[in-house]
């Protein structure tokens, strides 16, 4: 920003005085932002989001807690195409990863929460479900051993139903995965990548695919509407056949052109949080570039290109809990 402001010829000056790796990260000015994790949350009310999170008390079989769609152990995602609902039947969404939620402009696939407090709501009451009634939520944790101490401590007036969906939503603000090999590369340290994940880089802005994936999350902060070359040629392939969640934001809305629209993805941890897509039927990478390009862009690439593309995006794994996230 001080950059701006100054002369020409004193800020080329200035950019030959700097380290060479402060003038590379100056110089990118690539559509794709580093994260980093917050350090001013409370350790309290993580602590407590994090045991609420994975309570299964909270759902109205005793089996359903939130992390039985987002399973940190499979990098917050889940591993079956589609989550299991409380009827124990498969639903037709796949969950995508509570990982860099937070960073996300909606939750859930059709945007229907503007925030992680509603999204945890919403689950929690949605009959398909945990649902519960507030009323039993409040009374299991009031008659717990350990929850009416937790709460105190976490948030002055203890055990209510907006401390409950705070402590949920810290807890998730607090799951950020930083230092993936593309962060450091987008901070100057060039040798972070290989040259073809740069190459796939390229091939990536240039079929168009930051159209749609970029900014701080590689997706998640804009709707697009799936299928936009071919969609009856994608449906018509699928095992399964169209159903309302097919549908997208048009479930939100009633509007026509909301159709099919959903939530861009973010791509963050892309290559570790498989099976992919709305409906978890693409199970690779290979394929799920594939079916994008074809579906998304018109466009049919090289094995070649797919292979580059698929190197890039292996470098948007970052770390958890200071380790690289790895295939589950």
């Amino acid at each position: 920003m001080l950059f701006k402001t100054l002369p020409s010829a004193i800020v080329l000056l200035a950019l030959l005085l700097l380290p060479v790796t402060a003038v590379q990260a100056t110089t990118q000015h690539e559509p794709v932002l580093p994260v980093s994790v917050a350090s001013n949350f409370s350790a309290k009310q993580i602590h407590l989001g994090e045991k609420l999170f994975n309570d299964p008390r909270l759902s109205k079989n005793g089996d359903m807690p939130c992390v039985s769609c987002h399973q940190v152990a499979f990098n917050g995602a889940e591993s079956i195409p589609a989550s299991i609902e409380n009827d124990q039947q498969a639903g037709h969404l796949n969950a995508p990863s509570v990982f860099n939620a937070a960073l996300n402009f909606a939750q859930s696939w059709d945007g229907r929460n503007a925030s992680l407090q509603q999204q945890a709501d919403g689950s929690l009451q949605n009959p398909k479900h945990a649902a519960m009634q507030w009323a039993d939520i409040l009374y299991i944790l009031s008659q717990d051993e350990e929850y009416p101490g937790l709460f105190k401590q976490a948030f002055a007036d203890g055990i209510r139903r907006e401390n409950v969906l705070n402590a949920i939503a810290v807890y998730e603000q607090s799951l950020i995965t930083p230092d993936a090999p593309f962060d450091l590369w987008l901070k100057g340290k060039q040798n972070a990548i290989s040259a073809q994940a740069k190459k796939g880089y390229q091939l990536f802005k240039q079929h168009g695919c930051i159209a749609c994936h970029q900014g701080r999350n590689l997706g998640g902060n804009m709707f697009q509407r799936f299928g936009i070359y071919k969609r009856e040629e994608y449906f018509a392939n699928r095992e399964t056949p169209i159903n309302a969640d097919d549908y997208g934001r048009f479930n939100v809305t009633g509007k026509e052109q909301d159709r099919y629209v959903f939530k861009v993805p973010s791509l963050r941890n892309v290559a570790v949080t498989a099976p992919y897509l709305h409906d978890g039927s693409i199970s690779t990478l290979q394929d799920a570039v594939q079916v994008m390009m074809r579906h998304q862009l018109g466009k049919e690439l090289s094995q070649q290109d797919i292979n580059l593309i698929i190197e890039f995006l292996k470098t948007l794994t970052g770390n958890y809990q200071g380790k690289p996230l790895s295939q589950p």
